[in-house]
Formats: structure tokens, sequence, C-alpha cells
């Protein structure tokens, strides 16, 4: 099944988390025939986040807003948002900064290991170098990058 689903839904609070989530309102196993974890496309008030269904112990399975895209749709906890959904069966790919290819040729075991990741992780470590408004702090986020994966830290904000 690859429709696209549309339903509005409410903003729930994640315990310990900064990330809110909302109940997806339909049968995964029937929609999907599977009972577990299932990657999707997503829109949130027309925002796209690419994420999955998760159950994890929950009544019923449910999807991640993460806190950079509550802040483009100007949506908090007790929200209603409008939501589209869709299987992804598309390869999931990071695209690597130039500066972090360049170092991965100089540090094949860093690059190993971010090889090794899951595409979350991954793209956690891109979009943190990215993010970085001066040039001193990216250089200084590809080197940690560097330092992080040696260590074996999954994502940078593993201290």
């Amino acid at each position: 099944m690859n429709d696209i689903l549309e339903f509005d839904a409410v903003l729930d609070g994640v315990k310990g988390m900064e990330a809110l989530s909302i109940n997806f309102p339909y049968d995964v196993q029937e929609l999907y025939g599977v009972r577990g974890q299932v990657k999707v496309k997503v829109t949130y008030d027309g925002v796209p986040y690419r994420g999955s269904l998760a159950k994890m112990g929950h009544h019923c399975h449910f999807l991640i807003v993460r806190k950079d895209i509550r802040k483009q749709i100007g949506k908090n906890a007790g929200d209603t948002v409008h939501v589209t959904v869709q299987r992804d069966n598309e390869e999931r790919v990071v695209a690597l900064p130039p500066e972090l290819a360049d170092l991965f040729v100089q540090n094949p075991e860093a690059q190993a290991r971010y090889d090794k990741l899951s595409y979350t992780h991954r793209k956690e470590y891109v979009q943190w170098i990215n993010e970085a408004k001066r040039p001193e702090t990216r250089q200084n986020r590809l080197a940690k990058t560097i330092e992080m994966l040696l260590n074996n830290k999954k994502h940078p904000s593993d201290k």
C-alpha cells in the first residue's frame, strides 16, 4: 500500500523528550502487513518529514513531531495538526558535506563507523554540522564528528 492517508491529530507530549507525538489512527498491520516499525513520508501542516511509524510499547503506532518541525508550523502540545502519511520505500541517503567526505578519506575508520549508523543517526550528524552558523563552529563540529565516531558515539548529543 502506497496511498496517501490524511487526517488531523492532536500533538501529545513524549515523556522525557522535547519531541511531541501524534497517534496514528489506522491499523498498521491491516494497512501494511507488519506489526512493527514502518518507514513513512509525512507532512505536518504541509512541512515534509521522513520518519517511521513506531509502536514501542505504546497502545498504537505513533509519529514523532520534532521540535524544529513544530517551530516551522507554530504548533505545541495540545494543538491540532493536519497530517499526510505515505509509506516510504525509497532508499534513505544522507548527502555528506564535502568537508566531511574529505575527512573520511583521511579517516577510513571513522567513515566505516559512520556507514554502520542508522539513517537517522547519519542524518543527525550532518544536520549538526550544517546548522553551524560560523565557519569556526562548522570546523569544530567536523573535527568533533570524527572524534565521536572513533569513540563509537551514535549521534552528536552523546557525551
